[in-house]
Protein backbone atom coordinates (compact mmCIF):
# COMPACT_ATOMS: atom_id res chain seq x y z
CA UNK A 1 0.00 0.00 0.00
CA UNK A 2 1.36 3.32 -0.96
CA UNK A 3 0.63 5.96 1.79
CA UNK A 4 0.45 9.79 0.71
CA UNK A 5 2.19 12.39 1.65
CA UNK A 6 0.81 14.66 4.69
CA UNK A 7 0.05 17.61 2.62
CA UNK A 8 -2.41 15.37 0.06
CA UNK A 9 -3.92 13.91 3.47
CA UNK A 10 -4.48 17.58 5.09
CA UNK A 11 -5.85 18.43 1.88
CA UNK A 12 -8.05 15.64 1.55
CA UNK A 13 -9.37 15.81 5.23
CA UNK A 14 -9.91 19.85 4.34
CA UNK A 15 -12.07 18.85 1.46
CA UNK A 16 -13.76 15.89 2.75
CA UNK A 17 -15.01 18.66 5.74
CA UNK A 18 -15.73 21.98 3.77
CA UNK A 19 -18.35 20.26 1.85
CA UNK A 20 -21.21 18.30 3.03
CA UNK A 21 -21.03 14.90 1.33
CA UNK A 22 -21.71 14.44 -1.86
CA UNK A 23 -20.71 17.23 -3.14
CA UNK A 24 -20.15 16.72 -7.00
CA UNK A 25 -18.98 19.97 -7.94
CA UNK A 26 -15.71 19.93 -4.96
CA UNK A 27 -15.45 16.31 -6.22
CA UNK A 28 -14.61 17.19 -10.10
CA UNK A 29 -12.72 20.04 -8.78
CA UNK A 30 -10.48 18.42 -6.82
CA UNK A 31 -10.74 15.51 -10.24
CA UNK A 32 -9.51 18.48 -12.38
CA UNK A 33 -6.51 20.04 -10.46
CA UNK A 34 -5.59 17.21 -7.38
CA UNK A 35 -6.55 17.63 -3.85
CA UNK A 36 -3.27 19.86 -2.60
CA UNK A 37 -3.91 22.75 -5.34
CA UNK A 38 -7.97 22.28 -4.78
CA UNK A 39 -8.00 22.76 -1.19
CA UNK A 40 -5.26 25.76 -1.57
CA UNK A 41 -7.79 27.26 -4.19
CA UNK A 42 -10.94 26.61 -1.88
CA UNK A 43 -9.14 28.55 1.22
CA UNK A 44 -8.77 31.23 -0.88
CA UNK A 45 -12.02 31.62 -2.72
CA UNK A 46 -10.50 31.06 -6.29
CA UNK A 47 -13.33 28.92 -7.50
CA UNK A 48 -15.81 28.26 -9.93
CA UNK A 49 -19.72 29.25 -8.80
CA UNK A 50 -20.92 25.56 -8.16
CA UNK A 51 -18.04 24.80 -6.02
CA UNK A 52 -18.18 28.16 -4.09
CA UNK A 53 -21.81 27.13 -3.41
CA UNK A 54 -20.81 23.82 -1.84
CA UNK A 55 -17.88 25.51 0.51
CA UNK A 56 -18.36 28.92 1.46
CA UNK A 57 -20.94 28.29 4.68
CA UNK A 58 -17.25 26.22 6.09
CA UNK A 59 -14.39 27.23 4.67
CA UNK A 60 -13.10 29.34 7.50
CA UNK A 61 -14.31 27.05 9.88
CA UNK A 62 -12.15 23.72 9.06
CA UNK A 63 -8.77 22.96 9.74
CA UNK A 64 -7.62 19.85 7.92
CA UNK A 65 -4.30 19.45 10.19
CA UNK A 66 -6.71 19.86 13.00
CA UNK A 67 -8.96 17.24 11.72
CA UNK A 68 -6.05 14.63 11.02
CA UNK A 69 -4.61 15.26 15.03
CA UNK A 70 -8.28 14.95 16.22
CA UNK A 71 -9.06 11.27 14.10
CA UNK A 72 -6.02 10.22 15.31
CA UNK A 73 -6.50 10.92 18.89
CA UNK A 74 -9.66 9.19 18.31
CA UNK A 75 -7.44 5.91 16.84
CA UNK A 76 -9.04 6.62 13.43
CA UNK A 77 -7.25 7.32 9.76
CA UNK A 78 -8.09 8.86 6.57
CA UNK A 79 -8.40 6.78 3.73
CA UNK A 80 -7.92 8.60 0.63
CA UNK A 81 -7.92 7.61 -3.33
CA UNK A 82 -4.12 8.51 -3.07
CA UNK A 83 -3.47 5.18 -0.83
CA UNK A 84 -3.02 2.93 -3.70
CA UNK A 85 -3.81 -0.71 -3.36
CA UNK A 86 -6.38 0.30 -0.42
CA UNK A 87 -8.56 2.65 -1.88
CA UNK A 88 -11.24 0.35 -3.82
CA UNK A 89 -10.74 1.77 -6.55
CA UNK A 90 -12.76 -0.54 -9.05
CA UNK A 91 -15.29 -1.07 -6.65
CA UNK A 92 -15.96 3.09 -6.17
CA UNK A 93 -15.30 3.47 -10.27
CA UNK A 94 -19.13 3.15 -10.22
CA UNK A 95 -20.13 6.35 -8.70
CA UNK A 96 -17.40 8.52 -11.46
CA UNK A 97 -19.61 6.39 -14.03
CA UNK A 98 -22.85 7.80 -12.94
CA UNK A 99 -22.15 11.17 -12.40
CA UNK A 100 -20.87 10.78 -15.75
CA UNK A 101 -23.73 10.44 -17.57
CA UNK A 102 -25.27 12.87 -14.84
CA UNK A 103 -27.11 11.18 -12.10
CA UNK A 104 -27.55 13.26 -9.20
CA UNK A 105 -26.65 12.47 -5.82
CA UNK A 106 -23.68 9.77 -6.65
CA UNK A 107 -20.49 11.48 -6.49
CA UNK A 108 -17.30 9.70 -5.18
CA UNK A 109 -16.36 9.86 -1.63
CA UNK A 110 -13.44 13.11 -1.42
CA UNK A 111 -12.15 10.68 1.54
CA UNK A 112 -13.47 7.74 4.08
CA UNK A 113 -12.33 8.30 7.74
CA UNK A 114 -11.71 4.47 9.22
CA UNK A 115 -11.78 2.47 12.08
CA UNK A 116 -9.97 -0.74 11.69
CA UNK A 117 -6.82 -1.69 10.11
CA UNK A 118 -7.88 -3.82 7.09
CA UNK A 119 -7.81 -2.97 3.98
CA UNK A 120 -10.97 -1.40 2.28
CA UNK A 121 -10.10 -2.87 -1.44
CA UNK A 122 -9.22 -6.09 -0.31
CA UNK A 123 -12.68 -6.27 1.50
CA UNK A 124 -14.90 -5.02 -0.43
CA UNK A 125 -12.50 -7.68 -3.70
CA UNK A 126 -16.23 -9.59 -2.79
CA UNK A 127 -18.57 -8.08 -1.05
CA UNK A 128 -22.35 -7.63 -0.78
CA UNK A 129 -24.44 -5.38 0.68
CA UNK A 130 -27.54 -6.38 3.23
CA UNK A 131 -30.28 -3.87 4.17
CA UNK A 132 -33.48 -3.45 5.80
CA UNK A 133 -35.85 -2.54 8.28
CA UNK A 134 -34.51 -1.10 11.40
CA UNK A 135 -38.08 -2.12 12.50
CA UNK A 136 -37.72 -5.61 11.31
CA UNK A 137 -39.59 -8.72 12.68
CA UNK A 138 -38.01 -12.24 14.26
CA UNK A 139 -38.38 -13.28 11.00
CA UNK A 140 -36.39 -10.98 9.07
CA UNK A 141 -33.34 -10.78 11.66
CA UNK A 142 -33.22 -14.50 11.54
CA UNK A 143 -32.99 -14.58 7.59
CA UNK A 144 -30.36 -11.37 7.96
CA UNK A 145 -28.33 -13.17 10.18
CA UNK A 146 -28.00 -16.63 8.33
CA UNK A 147 -28.01 -15.18 4.96
CA UNK A 148 -24.81 -12.97 6.47
CA UNK A 149 -22.98 -16.33 7.52
CA UNK A 150 -23.71 -18.11 4.73
CA UNK A 151 -21.85 -15.11 2.77
CA UNK A 152 -18.78 -14.73 4.57
CA UNK A 153 -18.57 -18.27 5.04
CA UNK A 154 -18.27 -18.34 1.03
CA UNK A 155 -15.83 -15.81 1.12
CA UNK A 156 -18.13 -12.35 0.97
CA UNK A 157 -17.52 -9.29 3.09
CA UNK A 158 -20.87 -8.53 4.39
CA UNK A 159 -22.03 -4.86 4.11
CA UNK A 160 -24.30 -2.72 5.89
CA UNK A 161 -25.12 0.40 8.24
CA UNK A 162 -24.60 -0.90 11.87
CA UNK A 163 -28.62 0.43 12.45
CA UNK A 164 -30.92 -1.53 14.65
CA UNK A 165 -32.71 -4.13 13.01
CA UNK A 166 -31.81 -5.91 9.62
CA UNK A 167 -28.48 -4.19 9.51
CA UNK A 168 -27.15 -5.09 13.11
CA UNK A 169 -28.52 -8.72 12.24
CA UNK A 170 -26.19 -8.97 9.22
CA UNK A 171 -23.44 -7.93 10.82
CA UNK A 172 -23.32 -10.04 13.42
CA UNK A 173 -24.75 -12.95 11.13
CA UNK A 174 -20.96 -11.89 9.35
CA UNK A 175 -18.83 -11.81 12.60
CA UNK A 176 -20.13 -15.13 13.61
CA UNK A 177 -19.23 -16.80 10.63
CA UNK A 178 -15.35 -17.87 9.70
CA UNK A 179 -14.89 -17.29 5.68
CA UNK A 180 -12.93 -19.40 3.27
CA UNK A 181 -8.90 -18.81 3.06
CA UNK A 182 -6.81 -18.12 5.48
CA UNK A 183 -7.99 -16.22 8.70
CA UNK A 184 -7.83 -12.98 7.06
CA UNK A 185 -10.94 -14.05 5.77
CA UNK A 186 -12.67 -14.56 9.73
CA UNK A 187 -16.21 -12.31 9.98
CA UNK A 188 -15.47 -9.90 7.61
CA UNK A 189 -18.11 -7.28 7.97
CA UNK A 190 -17.79 -3.64 7.06
CA UNK A 191 -20.08 -0.71 8.25
CA UNK A 192 -20.89 2.98 6.67
CA UNK A 193 -22.49 5.25 9.25
CA UNK A 194 -23.88 8.58 8.95
CA UNK A 195 -22.20 9.96 12.24
CA UNK A 196 -18.01 10.40 12.27
CA UNK A 197 -16.26 6.89 12.94
CA UNK A 198 -15.58 7.55 16.33
CA UNK A 199 -19.10 8.13 17.32
CA UNK A 200 -21.35 5.09 18.73
CA UNK A 201 -24.47 5.08 16.85
CA UNK A 202 -26.94 3.98 18.09
CA UNK A 203 -25.59 3.73 21.27
CA UNK A 204 -26.83 0.21 21.76
CA UNK A 205 -24.46 -1.16 18.57
CA UNK A 206 -21.53 0.32 20.48
CA UNK A 207 -19.94 -3.28 21.17
CA UNK A 208 -20.97 -4.04 17.66
CA UNK A 209 -19.61 -1.57 16.11
CA UNK A 210 -16.05 -2.14 18.22
CA UNK A 211 -16.20 -5.67 17.22
CA UNK A 212 -17.26 -4.60 13.57
CA UNK A 213 -13.46 -2.61 13.42
CA UNK A 214 -11.78 -4.79 14.86
CA UNK A 215 -12.68 -7.72 12.42
CA UNK A 216 -13.50 -5.46 9.42
CA UNK A 217 -13.99 -1.80 9.09
CA UNK A 218 -16.05 0.74 10.27
CA UNK A 219 -15.99 4.00 7.39
CA UNK A 220 -17.65 7.10 7.32
CA UNK A 221 -17.28 10.22 4.78
CA UNK A 222 -17.58 12.59 8.00
CA UNK A 223 -15.34 13.72 10.24
CA UNK A 224 -14.72 12.84 13.56
CA UNK A 225 -17.43 13.47 16.36
CA UNK A 226 -19.73 14.14 13.75
CA UNK A 227 -23.14 13.32 15.18
CA UNK A 228 -26.23 12.04 12.48
CA UNK A 229 -28.55 13.81 10.77
CA UNK A 230 -31.46 12.20 8.57
CA UNK A 231 -29.90 13.55 4.91
CA UNK A 232 -26.44 11.67 6.27
CA UNK A 233 -28.38 8.37 6.64
CA UNK A 234 -29.84 8.89 2.64
CA UNK A 235 -26.25 10.06 1.66
CA UNK A 236 -24.41 7.65 3.54
CA UNK A 237 -26.74 4.84 1.53
CA UNK A 238 -24.94 5.24 -1.84
CA UNK A 239 -21.80 3.70 -0.54
CA UNK A 240 -22.82 1.02 1.14
CA UNK A 241 -24.90 0.25 -2.80
CA UNK A 242 -21.91 0.62 -4.49
CA UNK A 243 -19.76 -1.11 -2.09
CA UNK A 244 -20.90 -4.25 -2.70
CA UNK A 245 -21.37 -6.15 -5.99
CA UNK A 246 -24.91 -6.40 -5.05
CA UNK A 247 -27.61 -5.69 -2.65
CA UNK A 248 -30.23 -7.66 -0.88
CA UNK A 249 -32.91 -6.51 0.82
CA UNK A 250 -34.40 -8.48 3.41
CA UNK A 251 -37.29 -6.28 4.84
CA UNK A 252 -38.56 -3.00 3.91
CA UNK A 253 -41.54 -0.75 4.36
CA UNK A 254 -43.37 1.23 1.32
CA UNK A 255 -40.83 3.95 1.71
CA UNK A 256 -37.75 3.05 3.63
CA UNK A 257 -33.96 3.36 3.49
CA UNK A 258 -33.53 0.54 2.84
CA UNK A 259 -35.91 1.40 -0.80
CA UNK A 260 -33.35 4.54 -0.88
CA UNK A 261 -30.44 1.88 -1.10
CA UNK A 262 -31.48 -0.26 -3.52
CA UNK A 263 -32.90 2.21 -5.95
CA UNK A 264 -28.87 3.64 -5.49
CA UNK A 265 -27.93 0.13 -6.29
CA UNK A 266 -29.85 0.00 -9.35
CA UNK A 267 -28.93 3.32 -10.84
CA UNK A 268 -25.40 2.27 -10.23
CA UNK A 269 -25.45 -1.02 -12.33
CA UNK A 270 -25.25 -3.29 -9.56
CA UNK A 271 -28.04 -6.19 -9.12
CA UNK A 272 -30.49 -5.99 -6.28
CA UNK A 273 -32.10 -8.78 -4.53
CA UNK A 274 -35.30 -8.98 -1.74
CA UNK A 275 -36.08 -11.39 0.37
CA UNK A 276 -39.87 -12.62 0.38
CA UNK A 277 -41.80 -12.61 3.67
CA UNK A 278 -45.64 -12.99 4.90
CA UNK A 279 -47.68 -11.31 2.29
CA UNK A 280 -49.49 -9.89 5.96
CA UNK A 281 -46.15 -8.54 6.84
CA UNK A 282 -45.88 -4.37 6.38
CA UNK A 283 -42.19 -5.30 6.87
CA UNK A 284 -42.22 -7.11 3.90
CA UNK A 285 -44.23 -4.61 1.33
CA UNK A 286 -40.80 -2.96 0.39
CA UNK A 287 -39.60 -5.95 -0.58
CA UNK A 288 -42.64 -7.75 -2.57
CA UNK A 289 -43.17 -4.44 -4.61
CA UNK A 290 -39.91 -4.17 -5.66
CA UNK A 291 -39.91 -7.74 -6.91
CA UNK A 292 -43.07 -7.55 -8.34
CA UNK A 293 -42.29 -4.85 -10.65
CA UNK A 294 -38.92 -6.48 -11.76
CA UNK A 295 -37.13 -4.30 -9.75
CA UNK A 296 -35.49 -6.45 -7.29
CA UNK A 297 -34.75 -10.41 -8.41
CA UNK A 298 -37.02 -12.82 -5.47
CA UNK A 299 -33.46 -14.98 -3.58
CA UNK A 300 -34.13 -17.84 -0.88
CA UNK A 301 -31.07 -18.48 -0.05
CA UNK A 302 -27.05 -17.50 0.01
CA UNK A 303 -26.29 -19.65 -3.06
CA UNK A 304 -29.17 -17.11 -4.72
CA UNK A 305 -27.05 -14.35 -4.29
CA UNK A 306 -23.78 -15.61 -4.88
CA UNK A 307 -24.97 -16.68 -8.47
CA UNK A 308 -25.93 -13.16 -9.06
CA UNK A 309 -22.85 -11.54 -7.84
CA UNK A 310 -20.38 -14.15 -8.87
CA UNK A 311 -17.97 -12.58 -11.93
CA UNK A 312 -19.40 -13.59 -15.23
CA UNK A 313 -18.01 -16.77 -15.95
CA UNK A 314 -17.05 -18.26 -12.67
CA UNK A 315 -18.46 -21.56 -11.29
CA UNK A 316 -22.10 -20.86 -9.93
CA UNK A 317 -22.67 -22.23 -6.69
CA UNK A 318 -24.09 -25.74 -6.58
CA UNK A 319 -27.92 -26.25 -7.05
CA UNK A 320 -30.75 -28.58 -5.62
CA UNK A 321 -31.21 -30.61 -2.77
CA UNK A 322 -28.48 -31.25 -0.27
CA UNK A 323 -26.60 -34.49 -0.93
CA UNK A 324 -27.35 -37.51 0.91
CA UNK A 325 -24.48 -40.25 2.49
CA UNK A 326 -25.97 -42.27 0.14
CA UNK A 327 -25.80 -40.17 -3.06
CA UNK A 328 -22.98 -41.99 -4.29
CA UNK A 329 -23.93 -45.66 -4.34
CA UNK A 330 -25.93 -47.46 -6.66
CA UNK A 331 -29.64 -48.03 -5.98
CA UNK A 332 -29.69 -51.39 -5.07
CA UNK A 333 -26.84 -50.82 -2.22
CA UNK A 334 -29.27 -48.20 -1.26
CA UNK A 335 -32.34 -50.01 -0.75
CA UNK A 336 -30.11 -52.54 1.18
CA UNK A 337 -28.77 -49.30 3.29
CA UNK A 338 -32.25 -48.50 4.21
CA UNK A 339 -32.82 -51.93 5.10
CA UNK A 340 -29.90 -52.60 7.58
CA UNK A 341 -29.97 -53.78 11.07
CA UNK A 342 -27.03 -54.66 13.70
CA UNK A 343 -26.10 -58.17 12.69
CA UNK A 344 -27.89 -58.46 9.89
CA UNK A 345 -27.21 -61.17 7.26
CA UNK A 346 -27.24 -60.91 3.54
CA UNK A 347 -30.17 -63.74 3.63
CA UNK A 348 -32.14 -62.07 5.89
CA UNK A 349 -31.02 -58.38 3.85
CA UNK A 350 -32.31 -60.26 0.71
CA UNK A 351 -36.26 -61.15 2.57
CA UNK A 352 -36.20 -57.38 3.61
CA UNK A 353 -35.19 -56.24 0.61
CA UNK A 354 -36.87 -58.52 -2.21
CA UNK A 355 -33.37 -58.61 -4.06
CA UNK A 356 -31.42 -61.94 -4.80
CA UNK A 357 -29.25 -63.34 -2.51
CA UNK A 358 -26.19 -62.87 -4.79
CA UNK A 359 -26.95 -59.03 -5.34
CA UNK A 360 -27.20 -58.44 -1.87
CA UNK A 361 -23.88 -59.93 -1.37
CA UNK A 362 -22.43 -57.74 -4.15
CA UNK A 363 -23.77 -54.64 -2.70
CA UNK A 364 -22.46 -55.02 0.93
CA UNK A 365 -18.93 -54.57 0.12
CA UNK A 366 -20.15 -51.69 -1.95
CA UNK A 367 -21.65 -49.90 0.90
CA UNK A 368 -18.74 -51.30 3.34
CA UNK A 369 -16.13 -49.45 1.10
CA UNK A 370 -18.44 -46.16 1.34
CA UNK A 371 -18.50 -46.30 5.17
CA UNK A 372 -22.09 -47.05 5.12
CA UNK A 373 -22.27 -50.44 6.85
CA UNK A 374 -19.66 -52.41 8.62
CA UNK A 375 -19.37 -56.57 9.07
CA UNK A 376 -18.72 -58.03 12.48
CA UNK A 377 -19.04 -61.24 14.18
CA UNK A 378 -22.66 -61.35 13.76
CA UNK A 379 -23.24 -59.72 10.43
CA UNK A 380 -23.76 -56.46 8.64
CA UNK A 381 -24.09 -52.98 10.54
CA UNK A 382 -25.28 -49.67 9.12
CA UNK A 383 -22.66 -47.31 10.15
CA UNK A 384 -24.14 -43.88 8.96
Amino acid sequence: MTTPDEEVLVARAYLSAVAEPPAPAVCGFVSAHGPVEAAARVVAGDVPRDVEDEVQARRGEVSGSALLESARRAGLRLLTPEHAGDWPTERFGCFEEATAIGLAGVAPPLALWTRGSRSLARALDRSCAIVGARAASGYGEHVSAEWAHGLVSAGVTVVSGAAYGIDGAAHRGALAARGSGTDEAHGVTVAFVASGADVDYPAGHARLLATVAERGLVLSEYPPATMPRKHRFLVRNRLIAGAGAGTVVVEAGARSGAGNTASTAESLGRPVMAAPGPVTSASSVGCHAMIRSGKAVLVTRPDDVLELINPMGSAPPEQGSPKRVTDEVGSYARRVHEALWDGASAEQLAVSTGLPPGKVRAVLPELEFAGLARRGDEGWSRVS
